[in-house]
């Protein structure tokens, strides 16, 4: 079984467009998303559009989740700018798009050849928990117990995978913003992150693939989607 592992586009409809098309040559038997998926970018129907499109099992993320309902207890600050965006995004969606998001699922689970796969946004247990590769053998308990042989999320934007007992642990990155979290200032990075992610005799492999676009097209759809601080938005894009 070959599945496609999706995260984190951020109503960046440009650069879900470059994942699916990699995905479609590559040939996979199911996608499964985890979450992000219209919050904070310029083509918020049009992402969650070609979403409804696939027909795949997607995971509320925290992002989401903002734009149901504004939370009261996030570990991240709930500013004004960002409560000025969620309002420019819920202006844009009709009930439909909305129904969407509701359906999303806390976590998504898999089971081909036996073979166990988890799949939420930060944790089994929260879309609100990180893990990082310097949080080394830390706060592993929300990853840690779940009797799967993959735990796959996103939320952190980052492409990594790690040994977290008996499991694999897997990050696809981020389809629509990725980023050196190591540079300042921040630059995003015209590549759309995914993972393929093969089931075979019992084991489970995974490749990290990205995906080029041209940040101009982003640039372009910022500048008329109406979007509060698109200029600002859309200058974050390298180009490189």
């Amino acid at each position: 079984m070959r599945l496609a592992l999706i995260s984190d586009q951020h109503a960046n409809d440009v650069a879900f467009g470059s994942v699916l098309e990699d995905v479609e040559r590559i040939g996979v038997d199911e996608i499964v998303c985890l979450g992000d998926v219209a919050q904070g970018g310029a083509e918020l129907a049009q992402t969650l559009d070609r979403l409804a499109a696939l027909g795949c099992e997607t995971v509320l993320g925290n992002a989401d989740a903002l734009l149901l309902e504004v939370p009261t207890d996030s570990p991240e600050p709930i500013t004004e700018r960002l409560l000025e965006v969620r309002e420019c995004t819920l202006s844009q969606l009709d009930s439909s798009q909305l129904d969407g998001i509701r359906s999303f699922a806390p976590s998504v689970r898999r089971e081909p050849d036996g073979v166990a796969l988890l799949f939420f946004h930060g944790s089994p247990g929260s879309y609100h928990d990180v893990l990082l590769p310097e949080s080394g053998d830390g706060p592993l308990e929300p990853f840690v117990g779940h009797d799967a042989a993959l735990l796959a999320g996103g939320h952190t934007h980052l492409q990594w995978s790690r040994r977290l007992g008996d499991a694999l642990y897997v990050n696809p990155g981020s389809v629509g913003i990725s980023y050196d979290r190591h540079r300042d200032p921040l630059a995003l990075r015209p590549l759309a992150e995914w993972a393929l992610v093969t089931v075979r005799d019992g084991a489970v492999a995974v490749e990290f693939r990205q995906v080029p676009y041209a940040a101009e097209e982003v640039r372009a759809a910022a500048a008329r989607s109406g979007r509060p601080h698109a200029d600002e938005w859309a200058a974050q894009w390298s180009g490189g």
